[in-house]
């Protein structure tokens, strides 16, 4: 295997003691709204109608001044392995964690948004090294998009899913991996279709939680369940994806908030994570308080509230109604995703489907709400993709 390039530099995550103070002291000083007016029912979804219910807040606020820690999971990533390169001049940042296995495979894993690389630490472990021996194991890079995280926040236009993934391209080469196989979920998902569609050379294939279908398509000829699927995915954009055209149309503006006040950062967060998990009530049913904090003071500690909130105003509903994906895809759904895509739909772009799977369970954070299985499913989904490849 090759080794990395020069032009890749290890990093170290350290937040400052004074960021840490102002944190703590912004928390303490948080100014909040009355609270809401929908039910305050012990639990129950309604609850949440109206957005994060104030004593749910309060309770995640205090805990995020008074105990939560930080430097545990800092610690955590510079144990995995950071690094920064430079590409088209932009910093990008990514945690790199390579296989002791001498049949592992380069994989690439690209998060989304209110993610980050928060979402796959926990199973980055077992990917490269994993327990069984059967498993396919791999070597595993996991970039943050430009704007977030410790990459750094481009300062002019044109950062979208297209660009984003030939940076993939040209980073995995940097690291010696002129071939490998890549996952995405969320922003992830659209990038990870590019890098099937546009750079098969380069992809041995491919796995998703997030399948685009192209637009257009009728439900004629589905089942009454993936019809239920494309109503709840067609509900989710009209009814309850506002936060998704505010940020594709003015980031700007909701980024001074996020950028200023710790609270509205984590409520703005915390609500996604609320609604878009498999749970009955509360996120923190399936998902610690300490995960959520990881992935929101990663956002808060590097400022990167309006950079990140810019991708929609790149490339939200950009995704090229014409592309297809010819190398080997595995596909999965999570029964309470945001966005369920039917299989006679998905086939339309990608046209060698190695592998479907309705999950029983999991929303659209599965590396976060059903680990084990999240991992499990890549490894056979991938192992499938690379049988193909044969």
């Amino acid at each position: 295997m090759p080794r990395p390039t020069s032009d890749v530099q290890a990093f170290e995550a350290h937040a400052t003691d004074a960021d840490l103070d102002d944190l703590r002291a912004r928390l303490d000083a948080a100014r909040l709204p009355e609270a809401e007016t929908v039910s305050r029912a012990a639990s129950g979804p309604h609850r949440w109608a109206q957005g994060v219910p104030l004593a749910d807040l309060v309770d995640v606020v205090h805990y995020w001044r008074t105990a939560y820690d930080w430097r545990a999971f800092e610690s955590r990533l510079n144990r995995i392995g950071q690094f920064r390169t430079t590409i088209d001049e932009l910093g990008i940042h990514f945690l790199h964690r390579r296989s002791a296995r001498t049949d592992a495979t380069p994989l690439l894993l690209t998060h989304g948004w209110p993610g980050s690389v928060a979402e796959f630490i926990d199973g980055v472990d077992e990917l490269a090294d994993p327990h069984d021996a059967d498993a396919p194991a791999f070597h595993v890079v996991v970039p943050s998009l430009p704007g977030f995280g410790y990459s750094d926040k481009p300062a002019t236009t044109g950062w979208g899913i297209e660009k984003i993934a030939a940076a993939w391209v040209e980073l995995m080469g940097r690291l010696g991996y002129s071939k490998f196989a890549a996952h995405g979920g969320d922003w992830g998902g659209p990038i990870t279709t590019v890098l099937g569609g546009r750079f098969p050379e380069h992809v041995l294939g491919i796995h998703t939680t997030t399948a685009q279908a192209p637009p257009g398509l009728t439900t004629d000829g589905l089942t009454t369940a993936e019809r239920k699927w494309t109503e709840d995915t067609r509900d989710f954009w009209n009814r309850r994806a506002a936060f998704a055209k505010l940020q594709a149309a003015q980031p700007q503006t909701i980024g001074y908030s996020l950028v200023d006040s710790p609270v509205g950062l984590l409520a703005w967060i915390l609500d996604k994570f609320a609604e878009w998990t498999d749970t009955e009530d509360s996120p923190f049913e399936t998902i610690s308080r300490d995960r959520i904090l990881d992935n929101v003071t990663l956002y808060w500690l590097t400022r990167s509230g309006a950079s990140s909130a810019r991708i929609y105003y790149e490339s939200h509903l950009s995704l090229d109604p014409e592309l297809k994906v010819d190398v080997p895809s595995a596909i999965v759904v999570y029964p309470h995703d945001i966005e369920k895509c039917p299989r006679p739909w998905a086939q339309e772009r990608y046209r060698q489907i190695v592998r479907w799977k309705a999950a029983g369970s999991g929303g659209h954070f599965p590396s976060l709400e059903v680990p084990e299985y999240f991992v499990k499913d890549l490894q056979e989904g991938l192992a499938a993709v690379l049988a193909a490849r044969r």
